[in-house]
């Protein structure tokens, strides 16, 4: 079978990101039209536009953060093909949280960790088996999977009814995954609740209705960056937007 070599500048245009011209990191995709973006990016331009930057599609009138969603195929794909690029910002990750004197996420450790074991591996000439290799790799995911994610990030919330249609939750003080997103919630409330449907709900943080798509760290970052913990979100019953 032949093989063709391409170089990366070859391809430059279709991992960047068209508002700081670099890689993409987090990368996030517009979902009317497809076309992606960093998160940080495309975050702080929708803060002031609601059309996507590169088309100029309207994305939405009032809400376009609800539909823009986290691409991991692409941001995985960027990873693969520019070398040193992960590495590079999990140090910047890792430096950002030492300036500010907190502690280092738990998922940016284990990124962090595996990364290097994999290079000292090389480095060292060891190699191995596929037979070994896929064994390790089955007793480690069968380690993640016991793990529920305690490992990760944690985030303190505060789940507050915003309507007299619903109940209050008994226990509204919830820790978990930084890494769940508000669906998570919706689909937590829904059961404690009996619903239907999950779709039936809001949830908002500053009375601002979130994406379903939006990590709990990304509603931080992003809503609640200079605020004390517990994270306050509130739930309503979903209601139409014009």
């Amino acid at each position: 079978m032949l093989t063709r070599k391409i170089k990366l500048w070859d391809i430059n245009a279709h991992i960047t990101c068209r508002l700081c011209n670099g890689y993409l990191i987090d990368a996030t995709t517009v979902t009317e039209c497809l076309h992606t973006f960093c998160r940080s990016c495309l975050v702080k331009y929708l803060e002031e536009n609601n059309t996507c930057p590169t088309c100029r599609i309207v994305i939405h009138q009032s809400h376009p953060l609800q539909y823009i969603g986290h691409d991991r195929t692409m941001q995985d794909i960027v990873y693969k093909l520019v070398p040193g690029l992960q590495e590079a910002e999990m140090r910047k990750q890792r430096e950002f949280y030492h300036k500010l004197g907190m502690e280092v996420p738990g998922d940016i450790k284990g990124e962090t960790c595996s990364a290097k074991q994999h290079l000292d591996s090389h480095r060292n000439g060891e190699t191995k088996t596929d037979e070994s290799s896929n064994k390790e790799t089955s007793e480690e995911k069968q380690e993640e999977d016991n793990d529920y994610h305690r490992s990760d990030e944690q985030v303190s919330i505060c789940l507050e009814c915003n309507s007299s249609k619903l109940r209050g939750l008994k226990r509204k003080w919830i820790r978990c995954s930084a890494q769940a997103t508000v669906l998570h919630l919706k689909k937590f409330i829904a059961k404690k609740l009996n619903l239907s449907s999950f779709n039936e709900l809001d949830i908002l943080c500053n009375e601002e209705i979130l994406g379903k798509d939006h990590t709990l760290k990304f509603v931080v970052v992003t809503r609640w960056r200079f605020k004390k913990a517990p994270l306050l979100l509130h739930y309503r019953p979903k209601m139409d937007l014009l």
